[in-house]
């Protein structure tokens, strides 16, 4: 005889769903997503999938409070930014084959836009194949929802990383650097390493607007995937390429001959 829910022992309970603390496994899953080195498509597409259940779950607690989708969207990005894995200059360097310097950010701007393309390309193939089974369309809020965090969270990284490519040392606590480099990748620009109280003001009003505008206009672009066949991969991965792009070069136009020349390769500590 089967034993009531309640009575089962915890790990039995979560063995159907590993998904037991949504607010805590989205942070994790955005970790590993943004994680260095590469991904195989089958666990990327699993830990999407683990991810929107997490998400879903948050957005109907957020709907039963009240909460707006943006204001939420918000709120979940700023929970899970201090958990983003960002590499200072040595580690880039050796991650990236002893590259240094524009090479360097060159070679990041690269594989950030081959991050954001899969995982668009994958969340527009998966919503392609919903588009063909409409019951289906239920799920399909969540995976975008997904998507536009992972997406994100890749280019906060990327904008990250650029600065410590090219000097720009952002001060603070591990939560209030990721704030700065959150608050800065709403605005699409570099901090200005003249301008430090712009690390103490980025959880103003101004700030969350601007974040909040930022995720939903992302957002917006991933519906896009929703087209029949392949034509939602084929958007999804392209429009997320040409984003990062964008965010690449603007950031680095904004960081270059502020500073000093970055070091060379000899010259980092080990």
């Amino acid at each position: 005889m089967a034993q009531p829910e309640q009575a089962r022992p915890e790990k039995d309970r979560q063995r159907g769903n590993e998904i037991a603390d949504p607010d805590r496994e989205v942070g994790e899953l955005v970790g590993r997503l943004t994680g260095p080195g590469e991904i195989e498509p089958a666990e990327r597409r699993r830990l999407l999938g683990r991810l929107a259940q997490a998400l879903s779950a948050g957005a109907k607690k957020a709907r039963a409070n009240g909460a707006g989708r943006g204001r939420w969207l918000a709120d979940v990005f700023l929970n899970i930014a201090p958990r983003i894995p960002i590499r200072d200059l040595h580690t880039l360097s050796e991650h990236h084959h002893g590259l240094t310097g524009e090479q360097l950010a060159d070679d990041l701007i690269r594989t950030a836009q081959k991050a954001t393309m899969t995982v668009g390309a994958i969340g527009g193939a998966l919503a392609a194949a919903e588009f063909a089974a409409p019951p289906l369309l239920l799920s399909a809020p969540a995976q975008l929802v997904a998507e536009t965090i992972v997406v994100a969270a890749i280019e906060v990284k990327l904008l990250a990383e650029l600065h410590e490519v090219y000097g720009v040392r952002v001060e603070g606590t591990g939560t209030q650097r990721a704030i700065a480099f959150t608050a800065a990748w709403a605005r699409q620009r570099g901090i200005d390493p003249l301008a430090p109280a712009s690390v103490s003001l980025a959880l103003g009003a101004a700030t969350k607007t601007a974040l909040r505008n930022r995720l939903m206009r992302t957002l917006g672009r991933h519906l896009t995937t929703f087209g029949p066949f392949l034509t939602g991969a084929v958007a999804g991965g392209a429009l997320n390429r040409m984003a990062t792009k964008k965010l690449g070069e603007a950031v680095r136009e904004d960081l270059r001959g502020k500073l000093p020349p970055p070091p060379r390769r000899d010259e980092l500590s080990p």
